[in-house]
């Protein structure tokens, strides 16, 4: 698969957004892609079977330092995505990121400045981060 920039990919989604171009259609339309990946993560539990959830709380130690914390976390997941559920899942995500690209597009927000920032936030304040 080609490498593909942000940038490029931001370009791509201004050419193609036609129909959905009201900032109002794009934060439905934004609201509606999120709720399709839950959808189909939900599905490939229900449906298909080829991960399962079991959630329960989590069991954390009292005298725990934050940095410990991510070997007592658990995903609640168990398995892994078949090929088909992959696929429609990453379809899903794909279209969620278009509309996210859409209104970076409208506000004039440059998706890879955010994602930069972003990284650049988390490699500074790392775990603490989302203390």
């Amino acid at each position: 698969m080609k490498d593909l920039s942000c940038d490029e990919f931001q370009d791509t989604v201004a050419g193609c957004l036609v129909r959905h171009k009201s900032i109002i259609d794009v934060l439905t339309k934004i609201h509606e892609t999120s709720a399709r990946v839950n959808r189909a993560v939900s599905k490939s539990v229900t449906n298909c079977g080829c991960i399962q959830i079991n959630a329960k709380k989590q069991q954390v130690p009292n005298e725990i330092r934050l940095y410990e914390l991510v070997s007592y976390m658990d995903t609640h997941t168990k398995g892994e995505l078949c090929a088909d559920c992959q696929e429609i899942i990453e379809q899903e995500i794909g279209n969620h990121l278009f509309y996210l690209a859409a209104l970076c597009n409208i506000l004039g927000l440059n998706l890879k400045d955010i994602i930069c920032a972003e990284n650049e936030k988390l490699s500074t304040l790392g775990i603490y981060n989302m203390s």
